[in-house]
């Protein structure tokens, strides 16, 4: 079993109610950690409650590159990432492995736009990961590592546990990860989703996180990726039973700029 996991909420911030369902699933204990999304209507909203004890220090930046309007002007530019009535339009195949000058520092300046949004609403994000994962893109994971790395947070690792990770995937995703590693310094140790949870056995050691998308089932809290009546925190408690629940601040001790603010 691992030693900890991190289950952390992406999407703080799209809607009221997602911001609701993360702050429920937070006072449930379901959830560890969150990641917020600065572009989005109701993203205020989320920094305020992020305030709160409970999730203050365990709510995240989530990069967002593929929905609704940048924050910052150079993206507005480029093709490859907005369409011509200034919303993202994501053009950029996954196994990408170079950009432009100006579209990587367009990439930057977007990054650090949502970044100070972020901090002008009272939110230190804790950790770094992306809307539909455009960081497992290699030129934009190592634009986001490095960004962590002068914040001094972790960045959430390529998804490495599943069933359905081809060889030809394994072997991107493992290659991808030694750079994130290398480049932001601090990681959890795995990423998977609930399905994966559920369908393979769970890592024998070290941090894992789980992505989730909670939604509420009755009292109790479902998953996007689950199938529909399908329980997240029944299955949380059954593969994972006695493991600590935390956020990314478990790793300050690698990152000295963090704060130590673990979710037991």
């Amino acid at each position: 079993m691992p030693r900890q996991v991190i289950i952390n909420a992406d999407d703080f911030g799209l809607s009221l109610n997602e911001n609701t369902v993360i702050l429920r699933a937070f006072q449930s204990g379901v959830i560890s950690s969150a990641t917020a999304m600065a572009n989005m209507p109701a993203f205020e909203a989320a920094c305020a409650l992020a305030q709160e004890p409970l999730l203050k220090g365990r709510v995240g930046l989530h990069f967002n590159l593929t929905y609704g309007r940048p924050l910052s002007r150079a993206i507005l530019e480029q093709p490859t990432f907005c369409d011509t009535a200034g919303e993202f339009d994501l053009n950029l195949p996954r196994h990408r492995l170079w950009l432009g000058r100006q579209q990587r520092d367009a990439v930057l300046k977007e990054l650090e736009a949502q970044w100070q949004h972020c901090l002008d609403n009272g939110l230190r994000p804790s950790h770094l990961d992306s809307h539909q994962h455009v960081h497992n893109i290699w030129p934009i994971g190592e634009i986001v590592a490095r960004f962590a790395a002068r914040q001094g947070v972790p960045v959430r690792l390529a998804r490495n546990l599943g069933q359905n990770l081809s060889l030809p995937k394994r072997v991107f995703k493992s290659l991808l990860n030694r750079r994130l590693h290398r480049l932001a310094g601090a990681t959890a140790d795995y990423v998977c989703t609930p399905v994966d949870l559920r369908n393979a056995a769970p890592p024998a050691d070290g941090l894992l996180e789980i992505v989730a998308h909670p939604t509420m089932l009755g009292h109790d809290f479902g998953d996007a990726y689950l199938i529909q009546g399908e329980s997240l925190s029944k299955l949380l408690d059954s593969r994972l039973p006695g493991i600590p629940r935390v956020s990314y601040n478990v790793l300050a001790r690698t990152h000295p700029t963090a704060t130590t603010t673990a979710l037991e």
